[in-house]
């Protein structure tokens, strides 16, 4: 598989993000020009001593960095910026990411993703770092919402039937321990989701296909992305729903065939099972009338 510099580029600006470091405490303790740093992540050409010391300090194998098999992403600052230089260029996308899929979601649940994930952030001596990522986060989901709908690249969503009706039920919570006020209020906002889902559904808008499976999906989520020239399929444990979790985990990016071939297979077999269009709308509005008044 060739190796393309722009994508080494795109994995330094990603990997330096997930540190917290500037890119003048990154020049700066290699010993280059802040100028230099931001060429390399432009794609241009570095030393293969340049990339060794960048893998060190960045914390990132060096066959990570330039995209050599798979590419293990243990941050979810990292990832989320990875999927935002991904989105940049996708044609088509796959996704299949719990209750809600992000792109897709209503302005309310955008404003409501800080709240769900500063909740979600235990106490403890390590939470002000947590919440110092979560503030580097919304940014990168902010320009991901706003490059999905300036492009309007095509879109498969697929969603649990189980996960929407634990959604319904709990509501856009970080945690389960709030006050029953607070708890009524977040189901309310997930019932509101839903109903944004359904209506989609039954507009049906030009290149968005939407379908609710009926049962349980695999909980670690998955994308496909289709570029002009290759696939790429990103696996992750970061979730932006319900009981969000941006804290803990590994995320991997591959180009691999067989890995693209395998998970493109599970898609068509849900997508075969699934509820679609103004069916699925009914489906969703049914697990709403269900709920308790």
């Amino acid at each position: 598989m060739a190796i393309r510099f722009d994508d080494i580029g795109n994995r330094l600006k990603a990997f330096r993000l997930a540190t917290g470091l500037s890119a003048d405490d990154i020049a700066g303790r290699l010993g280059i020009s802040r100028t230099a740093l931001y060429r390399f992540e432009k794609g241009e050409l570095a030393k293969i001593e340049t990339l060794e010391r960048l893998s060190e300090l960045l914390q990132v194998s060096v066959p990570t960095l330039l995209g050599v098999g798979v590419e293990y992403v243990p941050s979810a600052v990292a990832y989320f910026e990875r999927l935002r230089q991904i989105e940049e260029s996708a044609e088509h996308i796959v996704v299949l990411a719990g209750p809600v899929s992000f792109l897709l979601s209503s302005d309310g649940f955008a404003e409501a993703v800080e709240e769900m994930l500063v909740e979600s952030v235990p106490d403890g001596a390590d939470r002000e770092r947590a919440l110092a990522r979560i503030r580097e986060i919304l940014p990168i989901l902010r320009q991901r919402k706003a490059t999905w709908r300036k492009r309007q690249p095509g879109m498969l969503n697929l969603i649990s039937g189980a996960e929407i009706d634990r959604f319904l039920r709990n509501g856009l919570l970080g945690r389960l321990d709030l006050p029953e006020q607070v708890l009524r209020e977040r189901r309310e906002q997930a019932r509101t989701e839903v109903e944004h889902l359904a209506t989609m559904m039954n507009s049906e808008p030009i290149g968005i296909q939407i379908g609710i499976v009926p049962g349980t999906l695999p909980h670690t989520s998955f994308q496909i992305f289709r570029q002009s020239d290759r696939k790429i399929l990103a696996l992750s444990p970061y979730r932006l729903g319900e009981q969000p979790n941006v804290l803990g985990g590994i995320a991997m990016i591959t180009s691999a065939p067989e890995a693209l071939e395998l998970h493109e297979r599970v898609v068509e077999d849900m997508w075969r099972r699934a509820h679609k269009g103004p069916e699925a709308a009914r489906f969703l509005r049914e697990l709403i009338a269900k709920l308790p008044g």
